[in-house]
């Protein structure tokens, strides 16, 4: 999990319902994930889909041939038109304001074509273009909304740091080793957003534990 001045990672033998709730507690501020339906006990008033990963389906659905392929091309097309009218919104080239009417019409289209893709045969179209739509309150929450992204790239980002360490060093083989894997990476991360010296806050972390006392908060400062 991952914010913009926080990351937190957590090693699990799988990644079900059950267990991402065991870990996420508390149902608090906008999750950008993916579709799985392991996500599905997060509100979806407080959900984004990922933009990223429905692209990449879009593209999958393109190399099809036919009215499907058609199809996928269309939805390409249009969700990259809409992720870069929100590139300019980011970049001060776009107000807000003129994004919204943009992504309005967008949406209008993009929803459309999955409302005929719901309906096309072959396998996995209808069935992937019905699931999509039944998450299109998520879809669009950037757009109105500041401050959340369309994408869950930064959160993947993250986690490659993790996966090339684990590839070098064959990761751990056991809780112990895993819970340290986890609590020091995240540590790491979380002083690097915050540009905190990462020895100075693992130094104070060890004299607290050695005096009894608690450990130094790793959260943002508050105002």
């Amino acid at each position: 999990m991952a914010t913009s001045t926080i990351t937190v990672f957590c090693i699990a033998a799988d990644g079900t319902r059950a267990a991402l709730r065991e870990w996420l507690t508390r149902i608090k501020g906008v999750l950008v994930s993916d579709r799985g339906p392991q996500f599905d006990f997060w509100a979806i008033e407080r959900r984004q889909i990922c933009w990223a990963h429905l692209i990449r389906k879009f593209a999958s659905l393109a190399e099809h041939r036919g009215r499907v392929g058609e199809l996928g091309a269309d939805l390409l097309m249009w969700s990259r038109v809409l992720l870069h009218s929100w590139h300019r919104v980011r970049d001060g080239e776009m107000t807000r304001a003129e994004f919204r009417i943009v992504a309005a019409n967008l949406r209008g289209l993009i929803e459309t074509l999955l409302d005929e893709g719901s309906r096309l045969p072959g396998k996995g179209v209808a069935g992937a273009c019905r699931n999509i739509l039944e998450h299109r309150d998520a879809m669009w929450r950037f757009v109105e909304q500041s401050g959340i992204e369309p994408t869950n790239n930064h959160a993947e980002r993250e986690l490659r740091g993790f996966v090339l360490w684990r590839k070098a060093t064959f990761g751990s083989r056991s809780d112990r080793g895993d819970r340290f894997a986890a609590n020091i990476k995240s540590v790491v991360h979380t002083c690097r957003k915050q540009r905190r010296p990462v020895l100075a806050y693992l130094r104070q972390a060890v004299h607290a534990a050695l005096r009894g006392r608690a450990t130094p908060s790793i959260l943002p400062a508050t105002r």
